[in-house]
């Protein structure tokens, strides 16, 4: 599975369905279904998901599957609904909406910067000698 911790702008259909667990027909029905789904498109029309997007989508798999919401009851709970005003993908949020927690995403915080440093370090060294 992908590393949940390197935040994007934008997200592929197939990696949405990776991260939500949902398969991409059915992310596909709901954008027919909820219209506070629509994901951009880019020039070869594929879908290109935001941060906010996933939000929207785990919030409503919650009410759909979590809830036992019907589409129409979501529906109207989601008219009052606004994204968080993170624009972030909060890895726990993911995992805990997921309940299936995989081992190798529970990485803690302080691993995950340590990693990060690294990287950077080597970025940095990498730039230096171009």
């Amino acid at each position: 599975m992908k590393n949940l911790a390197i935040k994007k702008l934008y997200y592929s259909i197939s990696e949405v369905s990776k991260i939500t667990e949902i398969e991409q027909y059915v992310l596909r029905y709901w954008e027919t279904e909820f219209e506070q789904l629509k994901p951009q498109k880019n020039r070869a029309g594929n879908r290109i998901y935001t941060n906010k997007d996933i939000q929207l989508i785990l919030h409503i798999k919650g009410l759909l599957r979590n809830k036992k919401y019907t589409i129409e009851g979501a529906k109207k709970i989601l008219e009052d609904y606004s994204p968080d005003q993170t624009t972030t993908i909060d890895e726990k949020e993911v995992l805990s909406e997921n309940q299936n927690i995989r081992p190798e995403v529970k990485k803690d915080k302080s691993s995950l910067k340590k990693d990060l440093e690294e990287i950077k370090n080597f970025l940095e060294e990498l730039l230096l000698k171009l």
